[in-house]
């Protein structure tokens, strides 16, 4: 091979991987899996070694991530975030051992703390004196995104640090979505007709992202503090000993699934575990994560130009199989939706046979360029329902047909129309028996009313056999009804009554998710619950009423009034109600401090965001009101208030800085 085709492949190289790096940080839309980015990288720092001349300024090998995006403040990172070095296998991480010893000098062997390697989005939280100053992005890994305000409303991220934390701070940290809330979240944005994410980290990238704090705040966010930047005061002597500082200042770490190894044949079992284990962990996990445990180590190893010297990550093979796309079916969901599902050639994925795989919608279709009769390569992630990541045209044979949009309901042969932004054609026949079974089955689900035992293929009967039209029917069945079904029996129809029956008392806040308001999801139907106290006061509410608080949009309270205005709704509710059904508001914490005192905080506020601010109120016995009025007790004013704070004024309300409100929650928790 001439020199002219190591410098041509080398910069097709450099080309794609930019391409793919920017796909991946900065837009969050990956068009290869994370083993196709990573053998691409490999062959570039292959041809690197073999020719040195070749490396430029701007090689993919001398960066991390990609530049911050220019809507969002750039922060420089007081230490760089570097990346970490990839081991494929068993054999590499004993490579990466015997580099460790040699580089120390020494034959005896090296402690090593492991942890699962999260896959999420890599942030920094700067706490200063305790209190969350400064909150990044990775970025290029010497300057990050300042997500400050979408950080802020993460309920595991604390605003406050714990006991007596040093005077700086640098914590670096993954933002991750359990599998279980990415599956529901995909869920709700499918029936929204939104665009879906690809997989749990584009979904919590993109949460991260938005210009819109309050956006943030509705996403399942959840994060795992791994290491630090700069610390001052004395550190610990290991790993392991920061991780235990981390959780009694009150930072999040998985020290549930970290251990602590002497020498690198323990950790490669260790690894052997994680492997079989990672389908039973509630988030997603692509590897293991080797460190150095000793932090004097760790300092005397350096770090190379993108990558510690004294940590790996070893990562697990692709979940990924080939099979061929044998038919492309459409599903109707409870908003009428119309989603279209891959069926598939059955084929084993890390030990579980797949059948189907989402495509989302139409436009995802196009993107893929999938058709019936093609062979693609699918990728599945925990229990999520599989994926098609890829296309291989190269099989094809002449006989693939597309799928295309609808003209009808693919069940019931109703009307379909496509509205304007959103991403998937909609059945508009309310009486749709697929829009019923799929409403029926929400409202059951373990998130709603949690009807355990009364599941598809018994729903599907019971519509059936016309015993149910509706979700208040399901409070009349019989045992003779559900006697009538396959499966059931004397004790599993008694079960099944019983699960029934308790139902009925479910809090508010399940029970208005149980309903299926458009755009009103599990944190919005809480939020809802808290307010208003009662499903009678909540159907009484006016637009007005709904976009005084904070992160009701003129959508939601558009969906709500427009729900509650319905006859079709009402008469439900009504039969609900008759049924005995009684949805119970989750009581507040009572003889708390802050016990029937309301609290309405406007503004912009830096020190906490509001869903923060509503849980500490809470937590204290009080309310937190998107309202002023005679009623309020304290009013809790930002930088930039208006007009609730003329209006506390005027009532006399007494009025707190940020500072003051602290000062004062400090001071009782501390009590």
């Amino acid at each position: 091979m001439n020199k002219l085709h190591y410098e041509s492949r080398y910069r097709q190289l450099c080309s794609e991987l930019h391409r793919h790096s920017r796909l991946y940080y900065t837009y969050d839309r990956p068009e290869i899996s994370d083993a196709e980015y990573d053998q691409l990288f490999r062959e570039l720092l292959e041809l690197e070694k073999a020719h040195p001349e070749l490396v430029t300024p701007s090689s993919p090998s001398l960066r991390v991530g990609a530049p911050p995006l220019e809507q969002f403040t750039p922060v420089l990172h007081g230490q760089p975030m570097l990346s970490l070095g990839n081991a494929l296998n068993e054999e590499e991480l004993v490579e990466f051992d015997a580099r460790i010893r040699r580089f120390l000098g020494r034959d005896e062997p090296v402690r090593y703390a492991c942890e699962p390697k999260i896959d999420g989005v890599a942030v920094e939280l700067v706490y200063r004196d305790g209190v969350l100053e400064i909150g990044s992005t990775r970025g290029d890994g010497t300057t990050g995104e300042g997500i400050t305000e979408n950080l802020r409303t993460i309920p595991s991220v604390p605003l406050l640090l714990n006991g007596e934390p040093p005077e700086l701070l640098e914590v670096r940290g993954e933002v991750y979505i359990d599998l279980a809330d990415f599956q529901s979240f995909n869920q709700e944005r499918e029936e929204e007709g939104l665009q879906v994410f690809a997989n749990p980290r584009n979904a919590a990238a993109g949460s991260l992202r938005q210009l819109n704090s309050s956006i943030t705040a509705k996403r399942p966010l959840k994060i795992f503090c791994y290491g630090v930047g700069r610390l001052s005061g004395e550190p610990p002597a290991s790993h392991y000993e920061l991780l235990k500082r981390f959780q009694q200042w009150g930072l999040r770490v998985n020290l549930e699934h970290t251990r602590t190894f002497e020498g690198i044949d323990p950790v490669a079992e260790y690894f052997r575990q994680m492997q079989s284990l990672r389908d039973r962990l509630p988030y997603e996990i692509d590897g293991l994560v080797v460190k150095v445990d000793a932090l004097a180590l760790q300092r005397e190893l350096g770090e190379k130009t993108r990558t510690p010297r004294w940590a790996i990550a070893c990562k697990f093979p692709p979940r990924q199989a080939t099979t061929v796309v044998e038919d492309i079916v459409l599903q109707v969901g409870r908003t009428g939706a119309i989603t279209p599902v891959a069926q598939l050639r059955p084929v084993e994925v890390s030990g579980v046979t797949v059948s189907r795989a989402s495509l989302h919608n139409w436009d995802e279709i196009a993107r893929l360029d999938v058709m019936v009769g093609d062979t693609v390569v699918i990728e599945r992630a925990g229990d999520v329902i599989p994926d098609v990541v890829k296309v291989l045209p190269e099989h094809r044979n002449g006989k693939e047909y597309s799928v295309p949009l609808p003209e009808s309901c693919p069940v019931c042969q109703g009307p379909v129309a496509k509205l304007e932004g959103e991403v998937v054609p909609r059945c508009q026949e309310l009486s749709c028996p697929a829009r019923l079974r799929e409403s029926i089955k929400h409202f059951v689900s373990r998130r709603a009313m949690d009807i355990d035992g009364l599941g598809e293929r018994t729903i599907g009967q019971l519509l059936k056999q016309n015993l149910i039209h509706s979700v208040a029917d399901l409070y009349h069945l019989t045992k003779e009804d559900l006697l009538g079904c396959e499966r059931f029996a004397d004790k599993s129809a008694e079960k099944l009554l019983k699960a029934i029956t308790a139902s009925k008392t479910r809090p508010l806040g399940r029970f208005l998710f149980a309903l299926g308001i458009r755009h009103v999801g599990e944190h919005l139907a809480g939020l809802l619950a808290r307010q208003f106290g009662s499903l009678e006061e909540l159907s009484r509410a006016t637009r007005e009423e709904l976009l005084a608080i904070h992160e009701i949009g003129p959508q939601v309270a558009d969906s709500v009034t427009d729900f509650f205005a319905k006859p079709r709704n009402r008469e439900i509710l009504s039969a609900l109600q008759q049924a005995g059904v009684t949805p119970q508001i989750e009581e507040r914490r009572h003889g708390g401090p802050f016990d029937g005192k309301t609290f309405v905080f406007t503004g912009s506020l830096t020190r906490f965001s509001r869903k923060q601010a509503q849980e500490t109120v809470e937590r204290l016995g009080g309310r937190a009101s998107g309202s002023v009025s005679k009623k309020t007790d304290w009013v809790i004013a930002g930088e930039a208030a208006g007009s609730k704070l003329d209006k506390a004024r005027q009532l006399g309300i007494q009025i707190l800085s940020e500072e003051e409100f602290l000062n004062m929650v400090n001071d009782l928790e501390g009590a």
